[in-house]
C-alpha cells in the first residue's frame, strides 16, 4: 500500500514537471530571450520542476517593471509600506482602501498640473502624514496654484463619493466607514492654512484669509490634539510672515471674476464635504434604512454638483 502511494506521488511530480517544462518552452519561444538570460534559465532548469517554474516567473518580471515605470518605484514601494503599516492597525482591506483614497487625491493634483503644463514628480506616501507630490515648476499666478490645489480635494471627494455609492448600494458598514474617512481627508486638506490645499486655494482670493485659517487650525488642534495638525499649524504660522512682505510682481494680480470663481468653488466644496461627512458618520452609528439611503443619494447629488462645477 505504501509503495502504491509513493508511486502515485512520483507520477504527480513528473506530471507537474512536464507542465512546467511546457510553460517554459512556450515562454522561451515567445520572448526569444538573450543568451545571458538563456544561460540563467538553463541553470535554473537543473533544479528540476521548481527551477523551471522560477525561470518562467522571472520571464514575467517585465510586466512588473512596466507597472513600476508607470507608477514610479518610489510611489509603489511607499504605497506598499503605508498599506503594511496601516494594515497592522485597521486590517488589510481598510488599509488598502485608505491608501487608494489618498492616491486618488494626489492624482487630482497631478492631472491639473499636467493640464497646466507644470512638471510634477511621482507621489510619495508617508505613514501617519499622507502623501507628497513635488511640483517641479512654478505656476504662472496664484489662480493656477489654486486650481492645482483644488484638483486634489475635487477628485478625492469624488473617490469618497464612489465609496458612499457602494455603501448605499450594498449597505455594508465597511464602505460607509471608508467614505466617511475619505470625506474627512479632503475636508482636512481644505483648512485655509498654508501649506494645506485650502491655504493655497484661499490665497488666490486674499492672502489675509490665512489669518482666518490660523484660527481654524488652532481650533482643530485644540479639539483633536493631533500631532499632525500641530505640525501643519506651525508651518502655517511661520508662513504668515509673508503677509508683511510684498508678493511677487503680478503673482496675486488676478481678475476679480477668477477670485470669485475659485472662492465659490472652495466654499461649495467645503459645505458639501461637511454635510457628507456629518451624514455618513451619523449613518455609521445607525443602521442604514431606506430613508437613509434616499438621503445618501441626495448627498451624492450635492457632492457631484459641487465637485464638477468648474472653478
Amino acid at each position: 500500500m505504501a509503495d502504491q502511494s509513493l508511486s502515485e506521488r512520483d507520477r504527480r511530480l513528473r506530471n507537474l514537471g512536464a507542465v512546467a517544462e511546457h510553460l517554459f518552452t512556450q515562454q522561451a519561444e515567445a520572448t526569444r530571450a538573450p543568451a545571458r538570460e538563456g544561460r540563467l534559465a538553463t541553470r535554473l532548469r537543473r533544479w528540476g520542476a521548481p527551477g523551471v517554474l522560477l525561470a518562467f516567473l522571472l520571464g514575467k518580471l517585465k510586466y512588473l517593471l512596466v507597472v513600476a515605470k508607470v507608477l514610479k518605484l518610489s510611489t509603489l514601494l511607499s504605497m506598499l509600506l503605508m498599506v503594511g503599516v496601516y494594515a497592522t492597525i485597521w486590517g488589510l482591506p481598510f488599509a488598502v482602501g485608505f491608501v487608494l483614497l489618498i492616491f486618488v487625491h494626489e492624482l487630482g493634483h497631478a492631472l491639473v498640473m499636467r493640464q497646466q503644463g507644470i512638471p510634477a514628480g511621482a507621489p510619495v506616501f508617508i505613514p501617519f502624514v499622507g502623501a507628497v507630490i513635488a511640483m517641479r515648476g512654478l505656476p504662472r499666478d496664484a489662480y493656477v496654484e489654486a486650481m492645482v490645489a483644488m484638483g486634489g480635494p475635487l477628485l478625492g471627494s469624488l473617490g469618497a463619493a464612489a465609496c458612499l455609492a457602494a455603501a448605499v448600494t450594498t449597505g455594508a458598514r465597511f464602505w460607509y466607514a471608508l467614505a466617511s474617512t475619505g470625506f474627512l481627508i479632503n475636508l482636512f486638506n481644505l483648512i485655509p492654512l498654508y501649506p494645506l490645499d485650502g491655504g493655497r486655494v484661499i490665497g488666490a482670493v486674499s492672502r489675509w484669509l490665512w489669518l482666518v485659517g490660523a484660527g481654524v487650525g488652532v481650533t482643530v488642534f485644540l479639539i483633536t490634539q493631533s500631532p499632525l495638525m500641530l505640525l501643519v499649524l506651525l508651518f502655517g504660522l511661520l508662513n504668515l510672515g509673508q503677509l508683511r512682505r510684498g508678493p511677487a510682481a503680478g503673482y496675486y494680480q488676478i481678475p476679480a471674476s477668477r477670485r470669485l470663481a475659485i472662492g465659490t468653488a472652495y466654499v461649495g466644496l467645503v459645505v458639501a464635504l461637511v454635510f457628507a461627512s456629518t451624514w455618513t458618520e451619523q449613518t455609521l452609528r445607525d443602521r442604514p434604512a431606506t430613508v437613509a439611503q434616499a438621503a445618501a443619494l441626495a448627498a451624492l447629488g450635492t457632492m457631484l454638483t459641487a465637485t464638477l462645477s468648474p472653478p
